[in-house]
């Protein structure tokens, strides 16, 4: 079990049942898009935003997606932090059929998937150095082909594909997924793989 400075949002009750026995920290349900509306829900994250700092760790499907930029919308963004899970495709035990993309949700995604994901996403994780690396920046997605050139939105597509993130992210949004999973070393031996 990791402990975190940072409470953790997701999205519902299953969420917070399995991240309850990998994670030490504060745990809120937005209880998926019923916090757009919400103004209390809204509230009170913000307050926890503002103390301790906020993870956000959506389903990586467009709902999960929906959700996290709506919260960025409404929270500082110097208080927040992104998790991201890559896109696995299954069922979660407790359902009859899978999701209507095909991918798991959190409660789904095995344990040490999501460990690795949260010491990737930069948060603060009690009694662990934090391992700084150079940030990948829009320089180096321009450099590396996946910006301002002729193929560069196939290249990215393929590559968000490659890395099972979805591949329906905005650069920005891409970004900061492959700073929360990947030094710049690690993409670039990646991209030079896809050729």
């Amino acid at each position: 079990m990791i402990k975190l400075r940072q409470a953790v949002i997701v999205e519902g009750r299953y969420d917070k049942i399995k991240l309850k026995n990998l994670i030490d920290a504060p745990i809120i349900e937005t209880n998926g898009f019923r916090v757009f509306n919400d103004k209390e829900r809204q509230s009170l994250i913000r307050r926890i935003a503002d103390k301790r700092g906020i993870l956000v760790m959506t389903d990586s499907d467009g709902a999960g997606l929906v959700i996290r930029n709506f919260l960025n919308g409404v929270i500082d963004k110097s208080k927040i932090k992104h998790c991201y899970i890559p896109q696995l495709e299954g069922k979660e035990k407790r359902k009859e059929r899978m999701s209507k993309e095909g991918f798991l949700g959190v409660e789904g995604v095995p344990d040490e998937v999501i460990i690795e994901a949260v010491r990737k996403s930069g948060a603060e994780i009690i009694g662990e150095q934090a391992k700084k690396s150079a940030e990948i920046t829009k320089a180096d997605l321009y450099s590396l082909g996946l910006t301002g050139s002729e193929n560069s939105a196939q290249k990215r597509k393929r590559l968000l594909q490659e890395l099972g993130m979805p591949d329906y992210l905005s650069s920005n949004a891409m970004l900061t997924a492959l700073n929360c999973l990947y030094s710049y070393e690690e993409l670039y031996n990646i991209i030079t793989e896809l050729g």
